[in-house]
């Protein structure tokens, strides 16, 4: 008999237990398998929605509440401080509103980004709400 057999021959010796444990491990392994299956399946969705997600706005406008959601700041299109109310506007959009008076966010500093060096001499066409 070789040291195998020997030292490490835990089995059982007869045929239909060890079937049995053959039949054991092999639906562990299937089992196994669907599991890593389903992971790979989850985690190439995952990928395929970051790939496919649609970039942020460039800029957006905070809406305020209320009668016409009146715009009450811009912001980068990823800033943290925007509210939950806020729609997208383009590069052009967003100058003008800050030209005209519309507050600019502190955290992201969009004028800043935008070019725009000094607004705290215009007057303010759009009131503070807050």
């Amino acid at each position: 008999m070789s040291i195998e057999s020997k030292e490490f021959d835990d089995l059982p010796p007869d045929l239909d237990r060890l079937l049995t444990l053959r039949v054991w491990h092999a639906m562990w392994l299937a089992r196994i398998d669907r599991k890593i299956a389903a992971e790979r399946k989850r985690q190439a969705e995952a990928e395929h929605g970051r790939h496919s997600r649609p970039k942020p706005p460039e800029w957006v406008v905070e809406l305020g509440i209320g009668t016409g959601r009146p715009p009450v700041q811009i912001h980068k299109g990823d800033c943290y401080m925007a509210g939950k109310r806020r729609r997208p506007v383009d590069r052009d959009e967003a100058r003008r509103l800050l030209t005209e008076g519309l507050r600019s966010c502190s955290h992201c500093q969009p004028d800043t980004a935008l070019g725009i060096l000094d607004l705290s001499a215009r007057p303010a066409l759009f009131p503070a709400t807050r």
